[in-house]
């Protein structure tokens, strides 16, 4: 066995694992707990997806359980949830009315299978050409996004909700001073329940959202003819989801690799999320990914660091909703909406926002941001969001690096020297051309690439035509100093452009 293979097992290894926890009953009861609060905060936001989709509330409800509990055994993130999300729900939004329910569940499978083949091929390696300056704006963007959809249950409602709501805050930041035994959000949903049931305080409340299941899930085998006209209808619609879905997933991931400070096989995250889709939608499920939301009340508001409070959190979404949904009916929104915000508050990235920071802070940093926060809001989509600013800051760091290029002339008797300093591309190569004195250089003419390196067939034309105008005026020409690289890609291209 390779030394290598030992180290990535090392980087890996899930710490603290599954079976520590099950050891620990401190551990071990923080987790179970996290899955519970993870859980109860589960149910609304699936509802509200649902209708979003256009599609009955057990179909996300249904969802939620099936990914959340696949994926405690299949993704490569321990303590990440996976359930129905809103960026999932509004890509595949139109494919219900327009073309019906096993339409619908046929593109929730078939993106599943797109994302398992995407996990293969290793698509999760473009991860780390995403900048930084992009997650911080993915975070900051992932708050607001969250702490806005809150308004639906805070305007026009009774006015007992603020202060339950106040009441819940208030809970959540004593709590920890107390005890971190049991997660604040959890003691914040019973404390704010017990309130409004004691009191008979009249509120909406989570049954008000939408009927609760009161069954298992059955299997559901989509009810389409296997042609092609059926795949050119839906792979549109599924290849977004799997794009979508597997870019927040992986994203999410990265997020709490830094909470953590652990790592995480981004390649079976990608395809493990393939087959829960796959999973849901067998079940009639709508489809899903990693829902950052209730991940961050996972992860940094409860403390859950393994698959077991991810796994507890689909099972107790399944108990409360068809066991207990009764019950689960009576939970004022104002519990869950106090829950969410003080997630939106703990999940945005303050310091990135701070007057020192900002001056501090390069302002092609700075843009890139807030060019990513402002792309997720106005679209409300976070992958448009994270692919802008990731457009955005290769378009800024191309115009950086093409400045860095330098070209320096020295003339000794009948010989000029050029030397040429910094990377040429297609962005630096353009100009290379305009920097030479082509009438007024002696008779040879020596170009020292020595301080470069060419990197595409850009620069490869712009060398070939800085020879061609020399040799129109009767000079010569002589490049040297290119490292071996470049050799061979001159080696392949010159003389290949006219």
């Amino acid at each position: 066995m390779s030394a290598t293979t030992v180290d990535d097992r090392a980087r890996y290894r899930a710490n603290p694992s599954v079976l520590t926890a099950l050891k620990n009953p401190r551990m071990l009861t923080r987790e179970v707990l996290a899955g519970l609060v993870v859980g109860l905060a589960l149910i609304p936001e699936a509802i509200a997806f649902s209708v979003i989709a256009g599609v009955d509330p057990k179909v996300g409800l249904f969802s939620s359980f099936i990914m959340a509990v696949s994926i405690a055994f299949l993704g490569g993130r321990p303590a990440m949830v996976t359930a129905a999300t809103g960026a999932v729900a509004l890509v595949i939004a139109p494919v219900a009315p327009m073309y019906g329910l096993d339409y619908f569940i046929a593109t929730v499978i078939l993106a599943g299978i797109f994302q398992v083949i995407l996990g293969v091929v290793g698509v999760a390696k473009l991860m780390r050409f995403i900048p930084r300056s992009v997650m911080v704006g993915f975070v900051n963007a992932l708050a607001i996004f969250v702490f806005s959809s809150q308004f639906p249950q805070l305007i026009d409602v009774p006015w007992l909700v603020y202060p339950l709501v106040a009441l819940g805050i208030v809970v959540m930041l004593v709590m920890p001073k107390i005890t971190k035994i049991v997660p604040a959000p959890l003691v914040s949903v019973v404390i704010v329940t017990g309130v409004v049931l004691a009191f008979g305080i009249t509120v909406p409340t989570v049954g008000d959202q939408g009927e609760l299941p009161r069954s298992l899930p059955s299997l559901f085998i989509p009810n389409v003819p296997l042609t092609w006209e059926t795949f050119t209808i839906i792979a549109p619609f599924a290849l977004g989801v799997a794009v979508v879905g597997l870019l927040e997933s992986l994203l999410t991931a990265k997020l709490v690799d830094e909470i953590t400070d652990t790592h995480s096989r981004k390649s079976r995250e990608a395809w493990g999320q393939g087959v829960a889709n796959v999973l849901s939608g067998i079940f009639g499920g709508m489809g899903g990914c990693a829902v950052i939301g209730q991940t961050m009340i996972n992860v940094k508001a409860s403390g859950a660091r393994t698959r077991i409070s991810t796994f507890c959190a689909g099972l107790f979404l399944f108990l409360l909703v068809v066991v207990f949904g009764d019950f689960v009916g009576t939970i004022p929104m104002a519990a869950l909406v106090a829950v969410m915000i003080m997630v939106a508050i703990g999940a945005f990235d303050w310091h990135s926002v701070r007057p020192s920071t900002l001056k501090r802070m390069p302002k092609s940093e700075t843009l890139v941001m807030v060019a990513t926060v402002v792309l997720v809001l106005i679209t409300h989509n976070l992958a448009v969001g994270v692919v802008g600013g990731v457009l955005v800051a290769s378009v800024l760091f191309v115009r950086r690096v093409a400045h860095f290029v330098t070209v320096s002339r020295s003339v000794s008797g009948s010989v000029a020297r050029y030397v040429v300093d910094g990377e040429l591309f297609f962005a630096s190569s353009n100009d290379l051309t305009t920097l030479f004195s082509y009438s007024d250089d002696p008779s040879r003419v020596v170009i020292d690439l020595s301080g470069s390196h060419v990197w595409d067939a850009s620069t490869v034309a712009a060398l070939d035509a800085i020879e061609t105008k020399y040799q129109a005026l009767g000079k010569t020409v002589e490049i040297v100093g290119m490292n071996e690289s470049s050799q061979r890609m001159r080696g392949r291209l010159t003389g290949g452009f006219e």
